[in-house]
């Protein structure tokens, strides 16, 4: 079944729009969302849109993960009331019916069941003497090799400040192991100028993901090839974005969408790397295939 659609955060007035792939056909779905909407998921199967919520104040655990219809009916809270902080990128297993999101502020990596139960730490970062998380840990961006079972996730440090970095990790965690002491974390690679979102071509063995930093190898798409040895062939595919945050990959037709906190929608062509932009609204933050 072809994709369509994108569906979008907007964060001017907190929404979720679907527009076409080619930027026409644009319609609100849901339009008074709270907050700081981040990351989105569709299950097209079951007619869903899930989607994150960073809260109102990223210092306080007011952070939610919530479900609605395609159409925005039947709008429903799964996670919330103090669980979580900050959470970001989110990644949809359908064939599980689970859960994968980052909580920046919360420095942590989580887990649950669709329906909102059954909520797991899999990876806590290390906190500083007052509890807070060091910025250097803030997780941001997730993605799950289902074939490896291993988890992706990026942290992307202070702004601008060419200290981010990917980790890799077993998506479950080892025996006698918790979530704040695993064995099995890779670090993949570092000094990146601030790596957001995350998305694994499992077909073709590459991870892609968006980088908001500054210039010269920030505001761009990069991927990189996916080994059992970590991640090689680093390419910056294109630059010049305005704080790139949301990807979605169309492997079909190896086309690769960008929305960016400038308000802007970008398609890449994955094969010759042109470039447009297809749509242009307020701030935008997560996107998705539907």
């Amino acid at each position: 079944m072809e994709n369509n659609y994108l569906y979008i955060l907007q964060v001017t007035k907190p929404s979720i729009v679907r527009i076409g792939k080619n930027g026409n056909d644009v319609s609100v779905i849901i339009d008074d969302l709270v907050g700081v909407p981040d990351g989105i998921q569709i299950d097209r199967t079951n007619g869903l849109v899930y989607w994150t919520n960073m809260g109102v104040d990223f210092n306080k655990n007011d952070g939610t993960i919530e479900v609605a219809e395609l159409n925005g009916c039947n709008r429903r809270l799964l996670v919330g009331n103090g669980a979580i902080t900050t959470p970001k990128q989110l990644w949809l297993d359908t064939e599980e019916e689970l859960l994968y999101w980052c909580d920046r502020e919360g420095g942590r990596v989580f887990r649950c069941r669709t329906d909102g139960k059954a909520l797991t730490v899999l990876v806590e970062r290390e906190r500083l003497v007052d509890g807070d998380v060091n910025i250097l840990e803030q997780c941001v961006g997730i993605s799950i090799d289902k074939k490896s079972k291993k988890l992706y996730w990026t942290q992307k440090g202070p702004d601008n400040g060419g200290k981010g970095r990917i980790f890799r990790a077993n998506v479950d965690i080892p025996a006698g192991e918790n979530a704040s002491k695993r064995s099995d974390i890779e670090l993949l690679m570092c000094n990146l100028p601030e790596p957001i979102d995350l998305e694994l071509d499992e077909t073709n063995g590459y991870l892609y993901w968006t980088d908001r930093g500054c210039y010269p190898d920030g505001n761009s798409l990069n991927r990189a090839k996916v080994g059992a040895d970590g991640l090689t062939e680093h390419q910056i595919l294109f630059s010049g974005f305005s704080e790139a945050i949301g990807l979605a990959l169309d492997e079909k037709n190896n086309q690769a969408y960008i929305s960016d906190l400038g308000g802007n929608v970008h398609q890449i062509d994955l094969t010759s790397f042109g470039h447009r932009v297809i749509y242009s609204f307020g701030m935008l933050t997560g996107i998705a295939l539907g």
